[in-house]
């Protein structure tokens, strides 16, 4: 595979790994026994980054939520 390639089809993977690795290592040099909290943002960036891959629905519905809040409160305005 050539890296172009990886990048187009495993790019938000990547970046979000290495953000959440990044931010990781950040928090271990803090300290050393909250290795389990690395591992957990590791895992969370490679999630968020897998699901921007497959482009997947977002898990808040966030411009639904927008909306009704907006239409709820106009009257304020």
């Amino acid at each position: 595979m050539k890296w172009d390639e990886i990048r187009t089809v495993y790019g938000g993977r990547l970046i979000w790994t290495a953000w959440g690795l990044f931010f990781g290592l950040l928090y271990l040099l803090v300290g050393f026994w909250h290795a389990a909290f690395v591992a957990l943002l590791t895992l969370l960036g490679y999630w968020i980054g897998r699901r921007k891959d497959l482009r997947a629905e977002p898990l808040l519905p966030w411009r639904e939520i927008r909306e009704r809040l907006g239409e709820r409160w106009r009257p304020f305005r």
